[in-house]
């Protein structure tokens, strides 16, 4: 089940991702799968912290992780998803913009 899908800004790079407004998670630590869209993965999970910030859900600590090891950019899209098979494991595919 899709949760989000948003295009990379500076802004998520430097200070971590705001969440749209309607992604629906909560303050917690997640545990997450990241792969490219050509389906390789990095080769760990990654704990991303989930926070507020001015009032907006942030990927924190565990995103800046990511964005490193994935190479993301500004204009590259991450889509944040979860997966219920026994379990509830969540999942970023990420997508280079040009």
């Amino acid at each position: 089940m899709e949760i989000f899908t948003k295009q990379l800004n500076s802004i998520d790079l430097e200070r971590g991702l705001v969440l749209p407004r309607d992604s629906n998670l909560e303050h917690r630590e997640l545990s997450t799968i990241v792969e490219s869209s050509a389906g390789t993965r990095l080769p760990d999970p990654v704990t991303i912290h989930c926070s507020t910030r001015s009032g907006r859900l942030v990927f924190t600590r565990g995103w800046h992780d990511i964005a490193r090891d994935a190479g993301l950019k500004s204009g590259d899209t991450v889509t944040f998803y979860q997966e219920v098979n026994g379990g509830a494991q969540y999942k970023m595919r990420v997508r280079n913009g040009g």
